[in-house]
């Protein structure tokens, strides 16, 4: 059968064409991310930490974490978060405890220098968020749309992963 005479054929190259328009703009998103957190700290002259680190830091916030949670929680693409949180350690940005209940197992937590860290990228997104309402990028609706949408792609990215089991 000929695939240009099919609609349904043309329709399913639509959708896979928007499909994979979607991936390459999460992964950019992602990266453009980075390097946006890592101008702000060149701005700022904080040299020592990397954007991926600063994220690290502003994901655990208050909290006291295990690796593990981090990286359900975060994505760190192309990053080891051990590594970064052994450096995170060594500069002085985290505590870090080894748990009661099962001693192969590291809490962390922020110490006031890394507070401090979290707060400038609190301050960076506070900012960020303003300014796209304020030159009608996206509202909070169209936030609120966009967050959805990727909710569902990140339910049927897990779906698909736990259906190959």
């Amino acid at each position: 059968m000929n695939m240009e005479a099919n609609p349904a054929a043309g329709a399913d190259r639509a959708q896979l064409a928007h499909y994979l328009e979607t991936l390459s703009l999460v992964e950019r998103l992602h990266r453009l991310l980075l390097d946006v957190i890592k101008d702000e700290f060149e701005r700022l002259g904080v040299l020592e930490i990397n954007a991926v680190q600063a994220l690290l830091l502003f994901n655990i916030g208050e909290n006291e974490v295990t690796a593990g949670e981090l990286k359900t929680r975060g994505y760190y693409q192309g990053s080891n978060v051990s590594y970064n949180l052994k450096k995170l350690v060594d500069m002085g940005y985290m505590h870090h405890q080894r748990c009661e209940i099962d001693r192969r197992s590291v809490r962390v937590r922020l110490t006031p220098r890394g507070r401090e860290i979290r707060d400038i990228v609190a301050q960076l997104f506070r900012r960020h968020a303003a300014t796209l309402e304020d030159r009608s990028v996206l509202d909070r609706l169209g936030l609120d749309d966009v967050a959805g949408a990727l909710r569902r792609m990140e339910r049927f990215w897990t779906d698909q992963i736990r259906y190959i089991y």
